[in-house]
């Protein structure tokens, strides 16, 4: 194969499918890298095992705000060491590198996942033109057909003096693509945009903006907004929840609150509150 065979043979795969186009990665990176911003370098690549263990593997050589984009996560991981696969450019996965550093107590770093949320569902909200909404402590979610599923998540892992986040979305997934019926999708949710790129930025700009925000006032999430940001996205209060706890614990009960360290405050039946710092939230009903 001749190099100008090879270069359109690899321009045809990146294009094999032109509902799933790729990202454009110098584009995005000339809208989102600039001095004096938060983020520093941008990259795309085709595919992936990870792109949070990629980039916790590379955070000591690189300063705060690097950005990893995979067009596909062969490897990728949720909460509870659950698996994240979806097809090849069918949605969003990506990483970013954090490094809040003396500027706010290490206590308060627990609250970057929850920040991440509040940022994703804000921007998808408004580029995508869908309500998407937050499922304590991590989980992106929207209706399809009046049900509430899950559409994207969020894992943080903390690494050296950092913490990497990685963010993971269905957008263009259809039903028989979904990896549990439970799953949704964007363009199941009937979003007015599924251009990824639009997505990403419109993420990642409202990332930078909660994190300034956050980091300015110390880590505060009542000072910087991000607590009451947070209530008012986060559709588990309210609802009669069962929360299955470390070591085997199970936890049933009316979330009420998300208290200043980010905890869930469960109302049990008794009349007694319990916040749960960890642990796998099952919605039950509304009673709001």
């Amino acid at each position: 194969m001749t190099p100008s065979d090879a270069s359109g043979a690899a321009s045809a795969g990146r294009w094999s499918n032109l509902e799933r186009p790729p990202l454009g990665g110098a584009a995005l990176e000339r809208a989102l890298v600039s001095d004096g911003g938060l983020w520093t370098s941008l990259e795309v690549v085709a595919s992936t095992g990870s792109t949070n263990t990629d980039l916790a593997a590379r955070a000591g050589g690189l300063p705060e705000g690097a950005v990893l984009v995979a067009e596909e996560q062969t490897a990728g991981r949720g909460r509870l060491d659950r698996s994240w696969v979806a097809p090849p450019r069918s949605g969003l996965f990506f990483s970013v590198l954090l490094k809040p550093g003396d500027s706010v107590p290490q206590e308060r770093w627990g609250w970057l996942t929850l920040l991440a949320g509040v940022a994703a569902a804000s921007g998808l909200s408004r580029a995508a033109g869908v309500d998407t909404v937050l499922k304590w402590p991590n989980d992106l979610l929207v209706h399809v057909n009046g049900e509430e599923r899950k559409t994207g998540g969020i894992l943080a892992e903390r690494v050296g003096d950092g913490v990497v986040i990685g963010i993971g979305l269905n957008v263009t997934l259809t039903e028989d693509e979904l990896p549990v019926p439970e799953a949704g999708s964007l363009v199941l949710a009937k979003a007015t945009v599924t251009d990824r790129e639009p997505l990403l930025k419109a993420v990642l700009r409202a990332l930078e903006q909660w994190y300034g925000d956050w980091r300015a006032a110390g880590g505060d999430p009542a000072a910087s907004g991000l607590q009451e940001a947070y209530a008012a996205d986060c559709v588990t209060l309210g609802r009669h929840v069962r929360a299955d706890l470390p070591g085997g614990r199970t936890l049933t009960g009316t979330a009420e609150a998300v208290d200043a360290d980010g905890r869930l405050v469960v109302r049990t039946a008794e009349g007694e509150h319990e916040a749960v710092g960890a642990g796998d939230v099952v919605h039950l009903r509304s009673v709001r």
